[in-house]
């Protein structure tokens, strides 16, 4: 072989790296992963051990839906994919939308697809603006108002009703 495995496999992780964030630890451990395939496939070559001994070996460990959802990552189950938040446009290319995910992974339907540091700082930014509070009031407006009968200003009865509307699709000022 005219270069060697590690600098084969130094070159992949590098790859690896220049297309996502990883920490030393999974550098570390994507090199030696790297490494340990081409060195198998390498056996494979000079016909020291057969295909299918490293294909049964080499399936990647199923991770429980509930630890896909970390800290400071989430993991897609489909594809391995490390990332903050498994968005919309990434779901789509494996062919589903956030419901299908989760009802396939067992995930409940009000479980955010989000790493949990970032579902902490978006729960605190919605607390400091106070929209926790002002829910509550507009949820027992709604209550008071469907119990008299009469429409909630701001409720969708009112937003479908186009002559409360502008132009560009603001109330209009009575």
């Amino acid at each position: 072989m005219s270069r060697k495995l590690i600098e084969i496999a130094s070159e992949i992780v590098q790859m690896q790296v220049s297309g996502a964030t990883m920490t030393a630890p999974e550098i570390t451990a994507s090199l030696r992963q790297v490494f340990g395939t081409l060195h198998d496939l390498h056996r494979v070559e000079s016909g020291e051990i057969d295909l299918p001994l490293i294909i049964e070996s080499s399936q990647p460990k199923a991770l429980a839906p509930e630890d896909s959802i970390q800290d400071d990552k989430v993991i897609c189950l489909e594809c391995g994919a490390e990332m903050k938040q498994l968005t919309k446009l990434h779901l789509v290319s494996h062919g589903m939308s956030a419901k299908e995910y989760k009802k396939k992974h067992g995930f409940s339907m009000g479980t955010p697809l989000a790493a949990k540091s970032l579902t902490k700082a978006r729960s605190k930014a919605a607390k400091k603006r106070g929209v926790p509070e002002n829910l509550r009031k507009y949820m027992e407006a709604r209550r008071l108002a469907k119990a008299a009968g009469t429409p909630v200003e701001g409720s969708q009865d009112v937003q479908a009703d186009p002559s409360k509307r502008s132009k560009t699709g603001k109330k209009k000022a009575n």
